[in-house]
């Protein structure tokens, strides 16, 4: 068969179920490129397939006409949509991959430069937390669970990019730590790890596996009296410099600006560096407060050297 894909995020990210599948079909002997609406449009004949997959839904869809017998779309971008401030799931958009599929090894040369000596995966999937502003509660459950072994996605490469969503709270947190470590590879926990669940034992596992930087995330202000030792604790026992220690701060949802700032400050002092995200940014005005902020913020040259949001002056 001759399969097309389309990656509707774009090619900044690997999309791990579109790798999956083209290794399943190559495996099976199908054709498998990149779906181009100028070279496989109208009049040529049809694709046998062509997956369109999205992960976030504020991503377009593909706008032109799809010349195959059969179109199939996934991804989180189709089945979870933003209603009234909450991400809301939809299940019957929701396309799982077979088990045979899920469980295979991705075909990394769909995204050459960007897995050049570098595995992409998940080794647990859920989150316990909730959170309105996170589709994973609706989609993979309240429960953190291992999937998979390293060895599913890894071969040997240098760098290792871990997508689960909350690693450390899933019960063999200690068995997934023990691989990465194992590894050898540079780690990235790309989703972050959950500041609130840690305990000296895993701070001192995670502090053996290879990592240029870790992320953590503070996005509800009322944690802060559970968040703020434990975050001493993790800096104390890695004894980490603040270059290698990231701070999420989702603002824009729950949270004042005052609150915000003070998150800002409280993360700096503990010797972190915090990073802005904006709750749907494409609806904050120009000039926003907010957008000054994360530029202050997420500038680490800007923001090392000017102590006071008040000092800082964007226009220079």
């Amino acid at each position: 068969m001759k399969i097309g894909l389309i990656d509707v995020d774009g090619h900044n990210f690997p999309n791990i179920p579109l790798m999956k599948l083209s290794a399943w079909h190559k495996q099976n002997g199908d054709s498998v490129e990149w779906y181009q609406p100028i070279l496989h449009g109208l009049p040529n004949e049809p694709m046998d397939i062509v997956y369109v997959s999205k992960v976030f839904s504020f991503s377009p869809d593909f706008p032109y006409f799809v010349n195959a017998k059969k179109v199939i779309k996934g991804g989180s971008g189709y089945c979870i949509k933003l209603e009234n401030g909450k991400e809301v799931y939809h299940k019957e958009n929701d396309k799982q991959l077979p088990y045979e599929i899920e469980h295979i090894y991705p075909d990394y040369s769909l995204y050459p430069e960007l897995t050049k000596d570098t595995a992409y995966g998940f080794m647990s999937r859920g989150c316990p937390r909730g959170c309105d502003f996170c589709h994973v509660e609706a989609k993979e459950g309240r429960c953190a669970y291992k999937v998979a072994d390293l060895s599913e996605f890894w071969n040997g490469q240098k760098n290792i990019v871990l997508c689960d969503p909350n690693t450390i709270a899933c019960k063999e947190w200690k068995d997934i730590l023990q691989q990465l470590i194992d590894s050898g590879a540079w780690v990235d926990f790309s989703q972050g790890v959950d500041i609130r669940l840690m305990t000296e034992e895993k701070a001192q596992m995670i502090k053996q596996i290879k990592t240029k930087n870790i992320h953590f995330a503070w996005d509800r202000y009322e944690d802060k009296e559970k968040i703020v030792p434990k975050f001493k604790m993790f800096k104390e026992l890695t004894e980490w410099k603040y270059q290698k220690l990231t701070v999420y701060m989702l603002c824009n949802f729950n949270t004042t600006f005052e609150q915000d700032l003070e998150r800002v400050y409280t993360i700096r002092d503990l010797g972190y560096n915090p990073y802005v995200m904006l709750y749907d940014k494409e609806h904050i005005p120009a000039g926003h407060k907010l957008k000054h902020l994360q530029r202050w913020v997420n500038n680490r040259i800007v923001f090392r050297s000017c102590d006071k949001f008040e000092n800082f002056d964007s226009r220079k």
